[in-house]
């Protein structure tokens, strides 16, 4: 998948008016996916991604056992102060569904292998159901 590509589903699963506001949530969903990931992981997945959306993984900021809450937050607060939560997570969940879709499903594994179970719900796609707790209210659907 190149970088148009992956934009352009980002953009559409996420329902966004512009190219620029689903590469924001882009940057912010993978600069948050990268504090959460051991390095070497985190370059070996932006080596399968575009090399303008891999980039936003490789990062010098050292592991942090965020939870899925914790992520979300973060995630709302690189997209911009106006992001409300259910947002934020929405945006997420179709950020990790397409990155899914752009990498080998043995990399889709690993990636399953290293985030903790509470972790599944981002994993799930864009369609998914969310329970209360993660990310506080239930994220949209459909």
């Amino acid at each position: 998948m190149n970088h148009d590509e992956f934009v352009g589903q980002v953009q559409a699963r996420a329902r966004l008016g512009s190219r620029g506001d689903a590469e924001r949530i882009i940057r912010a969903t993978l600069e948050t996916l990268a504090e959460r990931l051991d390095p070497g992981f985190a370059d070996n997945l932006a080596a399968q991604l575009p090399q303008e959306i891999g980039r936003h993984l490789l990062t010098d900021v050292s592991f942090e056992r965020l939870s899925l809450d914790d992520f979300f937050k973060r995630v709302g607060a690189r997209e911009g102060g106006s992001t409300e939560l259910p947002d934020a997570v929405f945006h997420a969940r179709c950020v990790m569904e397409v990155l899914q879709l752009a990498v080998t499903p043995g990399l889709v594994e690993k990636l399953h292998e290293v985030l903790p179970a509470e972790f599944e719900p981002l994993l799930e796609g864009s369609q998914g159901r969310l329970e209360r707790g993660a990310g506080s209210q239930p994220a949209r659907t459909g």
